[in-house]
């Protein structure tokens, strides 16, 4: 197998969730291993129900990687980074970004842009940016 790039978010315990949100507007599939499943018994401060990896792989090829932060640890959501949906299906593009936006914040509406694309940006109720550029056919 060639190697890819996933994206992996650490979420703060609300991991579970999310995972269903993002299937609920991307489709596919959601495979969850839990803290339990691979730690000794009442070891410190997690939760036995914590998602330790959680992976949601979509028919449109996505694999989207997310955990509760670990105790110690910080969730990476928002400012650094940004997950990007691009392609040239507008109203698929424009379905992921609206149903991504549901209960979050849009900083960009998804609109025509100087370069010729459509693109917004938004916060999703998780605190995870994402963008969705939406190419001009050639």
């Amino acid at each position: 197998m060639a190697p890819r790039l996933s994206p992996y978010v650490n979420l703060p315990g609300t991991a579970r969730e999310a995972l269903a949100f993002y299937r609920s507007v991307l489709g596919g599939e959601v495979s969850i291993s839990t803290f339990g499943e691979f730690t000794a018994e009442g070891a410190e401060g997690l939760d036995p129900d914590g998602v330790m990896h959680g992976q949601l792989d979509t028919p449109a090829g996505f694999t989207l990687m997310v955990s509760d932060a670990m105790p110690g640890m910080s969730a990476a959501t928002g400012g650094n980074l940004a997950l990007c949906l691009s392609g040239d299906d507008l109203e698929q593009l424009r379905g992921f970004f609206t149903g991504l936006a549901e209960g979050g914040e849009v900083t960009t509406p998804l609109q025509p842009q100087v370069w010729g694309d459509q693109y917004g940006a938004l916060t999703d109720r998780f605190g995870v940016d994402w963008m969705v550029n939406v190419s001009t056919p050639a």
